[in-house]
């Protein structure tokens, strides 16, 4: 197949729309189920060429949950905790490297990944098909399927669930081509590969990395590679818990990351772990129920008696001061920016979320303040020399 027909383009009144390969080449796909669309391709392919390089850069499985044409969440194959699994509402005992990738890539930020397009870098197994069958989504990209896995996927959407099978040999030209208002720009593919050496230049007083750290390290800047600039992503563990993208300010992008880093980290609090749901309450209304009682709404939430609607009982406010004096015990986070910092600011907001290690690009005129803070708070900051903008 050369190319393929798309129902309507970005929005509805977008026709013709298809698909297909600049030099005549077969397209590296198949669709196994469903008809997805426009948008759907785009998150299928960078979230590809994302899960491909994660797995190539730390050796484990990958996944990430793409929402227009950004990450809400990239991970590894690293077994889950029990308070990982109560807050990603995972309820097998044993689950597959794969499937544990893709737990994380989806549970970081719930409420982002919500109609998720997923892509898987090893062939779907049954785990990993369960958990997708219990989430609300809107596809699949993977190099292949188990027979069992496409059996239960092919149940999704009432058999229009989107699945997309990859050749995983495909290697796309090396020039790329892209058109805005009827001019082509022409651009080399972003091949740069992120490894040990890319991340050899520490510019701080600390510059002790543990292989975890570095792997974290990669972790976000693979993912900012695939994410629309301004961008800036928070890990910890194999996975992203943060990420900010299409900001036009840096400081606004760390602000945001740091906040789903926040949110991630405050839905392992006893408090929140105990919340008195209503049984019959779905996935969706919990996380929606959970993001009002750890922020500032859920004053007005007790007020109006909506808390009925969602609990069996009133919960106890979740105070500010208990969330800053939880947040304070979050250590050992990752920190990865597209560009430089330009001002120290972005450190110290880092600070509050448990940044401990980052990776930035360098080569602002103001390196040496933003060093210097990163010092006060002995933190380990690479310069990469090499930014990693995508739009």
């Amino acid at each position: 197949m050369k190319d393929l027909e798309l129902k309507y383009g970005c929005n509805p009144n977008q026709k013709p729309s298809k698909i297909y390969v600049a030099d005549g080449r077969e397209l590296p796909i198949k669709v196994l189920c469903g008809k997805p669309g426009y948008i759907n391709f785009m998150d299928a392919f960078n979230g590809w060429q994302l899960v491909k390089e994660l797995k190539k850069a730390t050796g484990l499985p990958a996944a990430t949950s793409f929402k227009h044409v950004s990450p809400a969440g990239a991970a590894v194959g690293l077994p889950l905790d029990e308070i990982l699994k109560k807050i990603y509402w995972v309820d097998q005992e044993e689950l597959s490297p794969l499937a544990c990738a893709y737990a994380r890539a989806r549970g970081a930020d719930r409420m982002s990944s919500f109609g998720d397009f997923i892509a898987l870098s090893d062939t779907c197994d049954q785990d990993t098909a369960m958990l997708i069958k219990g989430e609300v989504s809107d596809g699949v990209i993977a190099p292949g399927y188990t027979e069992k896995a496409l059996e239960i996927l092919k149940t999704k959407k009432k058999g229009n669930y989107n699945i997309i099978e990859i050749d995983e040999a495909y290697v796309p030209a090396a020039l790329e081509h892209k058109e805005i208002y009827g001019i082509t720009f022409e651009q080399g593919r972003q091949e740069l590969a992120i490894d040990d050496d890319f991340l050899s230049n520490i510019v701080t007083a600390n510059k002790t990395l543990s292989e975890e750290n570095i792997r974290d390290m990669k972790i976000a800047l693979i993912t900012l590679k695939y994410t629309q600039s301004n961008s800036v992503c928070y890990v910890k563990g194999g996975q992203a818990v943060g990420i900010g993208a299409g900001q036009q300010s840096r400081i606004h992008c760390t602000r945001l990351a740091g906040q789903k880093a926040d949110n991630w980290y405050l839905r392992q609090n006893p408090k929140v772990l105990n919340l008195p749901f209503i049984e019959s309450i779905g996935r969706p209304e919990r996380d929606n129920a959970i993001d009002v009682y750890i922020g500032d709404e859920y004053m007005d939430l007790l007020a109006d008696g909506a808390w009925q609607k969602v609990f069996t009982e009133k919960p106890g406010v979740f105070s500010r001061e208990e969330k800053r004096a939880w947040l304070d015990t979050m250590k050992g986070v990752t920190l990865g920016s597209d560009a430089f910092f330009p001002f120290s600011d972005n450190i110290e907001r880092a600070y509050k979320s448990g940044v401990e290690y980052i990776a930035e690009p360098g080569g602002s005129v103001r390196d040496d303040l933003v060093i210097e803070c990163c010092d006060k708070y002995n933190m380990v900051m690479a310069f990469t020399g090499i930014r990693l903008f995508h739009h």
